[in-house]
């Protein structure tokens, strides 16, 4: 078994949170969050910005760690375990750009009934609606961008 780590955001502006669509020679396709592999000698908040940054163009500032997530894969040689660390992000604006070397078609920001209907897998929703308490709380508390 291989063992995996990788890094991602939710990221929120006004509202919204930014989601991204993955097509993969048509055999993978579905919304997801932006995520991607820790690089040696990086530290998991920057691999989540730096993820975010270049899977999507948009540019964020972490507000706080929001948990990690796991599933398990398969590659012809193996199975792969991964576990994903993710963060509560503030974007800057509304901003972004697929990251076409990825396979990503489309980007946007969505309403949060809206994107928890779009995403494709059932522990990015479970990380979506995490995300979007601790941002309403802060939002509540005057303390969302402070």
């Amino acid at each position: 078994m291989i063992e995996a780590v990788s890094c991602g955001g939710v990221v929120i502006f006004r509202g919204k949170i930014l989601l991204l669509y993955k097509n993969f020679r048509n055999r993978y396709e579905g919304w997801v969050l932006p995520k991607g592999t820790v690089e040696p000698g990086e530290e998991y908040p920057q691999t989540a910005l730096r993820e975010v940054s270049e899977e999507s163009g948009a540019k964020a500032s972490i507000v706080t760690y929001l948990g990690k997530t796991g599933y398990t894969f398969y590659v012809p040689e193996d199975v792969v375990n991964k576990e994903v660390h993710w963060y509560l992000m503030k974007g800057c604006n509304y901003y972004s750009k697929p990251q076409r070397e990825e396979y990503f078609v489309d980007s946007g920001y969505y309403k949060y009934h809206e994107a928890i209907h779009l995403l494709k897998f059932a522990n990015e929703k479970t990380i979506l609606e995490r995300a979007y308490g601790t941002y309403q709380n802060l939002y509540r508390s005057r303390l969302w961008g402070v």
